[in-house]
Order: C-alpha cells, then sequence, then structure tokens
C-alpha cells in the first residue's frame, strides 16, 4: 500500500492532530478492542494518515513499522476490522478503537494477540 490510495483522506483534522503526541517515529499506539465482548484483540501502530484513513473509512487501518507502509486489517487475510468508535486517551499518545472483528484478529491465527502467555493471574 505504499503511497498515496486513491480517494483516500491523507491529512488529519487539525485539531485531533494538535491533540496527539507522537512518539520519535511520529506514531500513536493503537489498542484495539472487541466492541461485543469488551476482549482486547491487538496493539498496533498509527501515523496521522492512517488514522485519517480510519476515521474517514471505517476500516482500520495501521502504519507497519518493518514494512514502513500502511495496511488496512483484513485487506489480504479477511479478517477484517469494522470500527465502531475511536477514543484519544488523557495523554492523547494512545487511541482506543473499539470493532467488530471478522475472523482472528493476531496475524498468528488467534483471536486476540494476547493468548500468547499469561504471566500474572488471579489465581497466581
Amino acid at each position: 500500500m505504499r503511497g498515496r490510495m486513491a480517494g483516500m483522506p491523507d491529512t488529519l483534522d487539525p485539531t485531533i492532530a494538535a491533540s496527539l503526541k507522537r512518539n520519535a517515529d511520529g506514531l500513536v499506539a493503537a489498542v484495539v478492542q472487541d466492541a461485543t465482548s469488551g476482549a482486547v484483540l491487538m496493539q498496533a501502530w498509527m501515523n496521522d494518515e492512517a488514522l485519517a484513513r480510519t476515521l474517514a473509512t471505517r476500516e482500520a487501518t495501521y502504519w507497519s513499522r518493518s514494512r514502513k507502509e500502511l495496511w488496512v486489517k483484513g485487506l489480504t487475510s479477511g479478517h477484517s476490522q469494522h470500527v465502531r468508535s475511536v477514543r484519544l486517551d488523557c495523554d492523547g499518545d494512545t487511541v482506543l478503537l473499539t470493532v467488530d472483528q471478522v475472523g482472528a484478529a493476531c496475524h498468528t491465527g488467534d483471536t486476540t494477540c494476547f493468548d500468547a502467555g499469561l504471566l500474572l493471574g488471579e489465581d497466581q
């Protein structure tokens, strides 16, 4: 998805942009939560363009740090995320997306990226 996608917004509303506190790479963390179950599905990164596209289309769009390009969740896998809401945290450095998840959220095929291992639980 390198470069611009035809007809897609590439600039973020200036009011929203001014509210963001980006890291050194110009990114904010995006935490993704299932709108129905409340389960935390994944964490990804967004630049201004990814957030602008997400807000405009309701298709979760992220920035791939490894590939250095935008990616729309599910475009190749079919495991898409329809965005119901986007919230900014109190510090402005994280957004919370609530989504309707189709298929697995994790690239490993798991429902959530947080199935890898329990480090501390109520019974421990």
